[in-house]
C-alpha cells in the first residue's frame, strides 16, 4: 500500500475515510489500494484492511466514523459495550435526534429519537464511544430479542448491580409505545421482588409465590465473615433459607465444597440451610412446594 495512505490507514485506527484519503493523497492511488484488495469498502467512503474486516470492534468504530457525530451506539450495540449478553448480530444499531438526517447503510441501523441528545446523562462513553445509557440500552432492545434472551441483560444488569429495577422502570416510562411492553413490566416486577436469574423466576412463579405461601424475602442481605451474602429466599420468622441451585454456579466439586463451608456458618447463626437443584425445581414443583410448606410448619411448631 502507499505508504502516506498506510499511514492514514494506522493513524485511523486501521479505518480509513474517503474525505481524509483525497487529501493526503491523488484519486487514483486510493482507487488503486481498493482494486488491488489492499483496503475494502465497507460502508460509503469508508475503508478497512482486510485484518479489520473480520474485527468487530473496527467494525463498530468504522460505522461510528461513517456516521459522523452527533450519534450513539444504542439498542444491540450498546448492550454489547455494557459488556451484557447478545445473541451474534448482524449491523450496527446507532441513535441520533429527529433532525438529524443520516441515512442507513448496509450493516448500519439508525434510530432515530425526538429530543434525543448525544450527550450526558442520556449517553455515556464506553470504549471511547458514546452510547446510550444502560437502562435505555436494555429497554430498547426488548423487542429485538426472543426467549430468554429477552430477559438475561436486565437479570445479569440487576444481579451484577449495575442498575437496579427502578431505574430500569423509570427508562420504561420514557417508552410508553414499546413493543412487549407489559411483558417487560412483569419482568421487572421480579426483579423488584428479588429474582436475579431464570431458576429464580422459575421458583418464584411456581414454587414460593402462591396463596399458601408466607411472605419470603428474596436475595435478602447477611453479613458473614466481614462481607455481605445474599440469600435467594428467606422466611425471616423461621429463619429458613431456601437456595436454587443452577447448574451454572453449583456443578463442580469446588462449588459443592463452597456451599458447603457457608451453610455451616450460616447454621452457627441459626439459619437453616435447604437446597434445592434446578431439575427439582423445573420437573418436581409440586414436590418440592410440598417440602417448602412441610419445612416452614415444622420449625413455627
Amino acid at each position: 500500500m502507499n505508504r502516506r495512505l498506510n499511514k492514514l490507514v494506522e493513524q485511523g485506527g486501521g479505518i480509513l475515510l474517503r474525505a481524509d484519503a483525497v487529501n493526503e493523497v491523488a484519486h487514483y492511488v486510493l482507487d488503486h489500494a481498493l482494486s488491488s484488495g489492499q483496503l475494502l469498502r465497507v460502508l460509503p467512503r469508508t475503508y478497512l484492511t482486510r485484518s479489520g474486516l473480520t474485527d468487530p470492534d473496527v467494525i463498530l468504530r468504522a460505522a461510528v466514523r461513517y456516521a459522523g457525530v452527533p450519534v450513539a451506539a444504542s439498542h444491540l450495540t450498546a448492550l454489547k459495550l455494557w459488556q451484557l449478553p447478545v445473541p451474534d448480530q448482524v449491523g450496527v444499531h446507532l441513535m441520533t435526534g429527529e433532525t438529524r438526517h443520516l441515512r442507513a447503510a448496509p450493516g448500519v441501523l439508525v434510530h432515530r429519537r425526538v429530543g434525543f441528545v448525544p450527550e450526558a446523562p442520556a449517553v455515556l462513553i464506553r470504549r471511547g464511544i458514546p452510547t446510550t445509557r444502560l437502562e435505555t440500552s436494555i429497554v430498547d432492545s426488548w423487542p429485538l430479542l426472543d426467549h430468554d434472551a429477552k430477559r438475561a441483560p436486565a437479570l445479569l444488569a440487576v444481579a451484577q448491580r449495575m442498575t437496579t429495577p427502578q431505574r430500569l422502570r423509570s427508562a420504561l416510562d420514557e417508552a410508553p409505545r414499546l413493543a412487549g411492553r407489559r411483558q417487560l413490566v412483569q419482568l421487572i416486577d421480579k426483579l423488584a421482588a428479588g429474582c436475579h436469574s431464570e431458576l429464580e423466576i422459575w421458583g418464584y412463579d411456581h414454587v414460593f409465590h402462591t396463596d399458601a405461601m408466607p411472605a419470603f424475602a428474596w436475595q435478602h442481605p447477611v453479613v458473614l465473615d466481614g462481607r455481605t451474602v445474599y440469600l435467594d429466599v428467606f422466611e425471616p420468622r423461621t429463619r429458613v433459607n431456601f437456595e436454587l441451585d443452577g447448574s451454572k454456579y453449583h456443578a463442580s466439586l469446588v462449588d459443592r465444597e463452597r456451599d458447603l463451608r457457608r451453610d455451616a456458618k450460616l447454621a452457627a447463626m441459626g439459619i437453616m440451610v435447604v437446597r434445592f437443584t434446578h431439575h427439582r425445581l423445573v420437573h418436581q414443583y409440586d414436590q418440592v412446594r410440598k417440602e417448602v410448606l412441610a419445612i416452614v410448619a415444622s420449625r413455627v411448631r
